[in-house]
C-alpha cells in the first residue's frame, strides 16, 4: 500500500489523498514542521510516561496580555525545543498582540533545521 517514502503524521491533520486514514509527511523539511507544530499545541502532562513532552502555551490563554508573559512564552518554547528537537535551531519567537483585541496575539516561530552541512529556514504562524 505504501508507495515512496513517508516519515510521519502531517499536522494539521487531513484526510490523505493516497488512501491512508491521515496525510502523511514524505520530506524530511515537512516532518519538521509537523513535528514542531505537535510539540508546541501539545500540552504538557497530555503525553503518556512523557510528562515533560509540550508546551504550557495553553495555560498562557488565560494569563494577562502583557511582557512578563510573552517573555514566559518565548522561554517555554526555545527551552522545549532544545530538549525535543536537537536539530532545530529557533531563531526568533515572536509574540505580537492585537491592537484590536486584547484577547488575541499572534506567535511567530522563525526556526533553522540543521542536516549535517545543509541548513533550510521557515517560519511557522500560530493565532491565540
Amino acid at each position: 500500500m505504501a508507495q515512496g517514502k513517508y516519515i510521519n503524521i502531517r499536522y494539521p491533520f487531513k484526510d490523505s489523498q493516497q488512501g491512508f486514514y491521515l496525510d502523511l509527511t514524505n520530506t524530511d523539511a515537512a516532518a519538521i514542521r509537523s513535528d514542531l507544530m505537535h510539540l508546541i499545541l501539545t500540552q504538557k502532562g497530555q503525553r503518556l510516561y512523557m510528562p515533560d513532552f509540550g508546551t504550557d502555551l495553553l495555560k498562557y490563554i488565560f494569563e494577562p496580555n502583557d511582557s512578563k508573559t510573552l517573555s514566559d512564552i518565548k522561554f517555554d518554547i526555545n527551552e522545549t525545543v532544545k530538549k525535543y528537537i536537537p536539530n532545530l535551531r529557533i531563531n526568533e519567537v515572536i509574540v505580537d498582540r492585537d491592537e484590536n483585541n486584547e484577547h488575541k496575539a499572534t506567535l511567530t516561530i522563525d526556526y533553522t533545521l540543521t542536516e549535517d552541512v545543509f541548513e533550510q529556514n521557515d517560519v511557522i504562524v500560530i493565532n491565540l
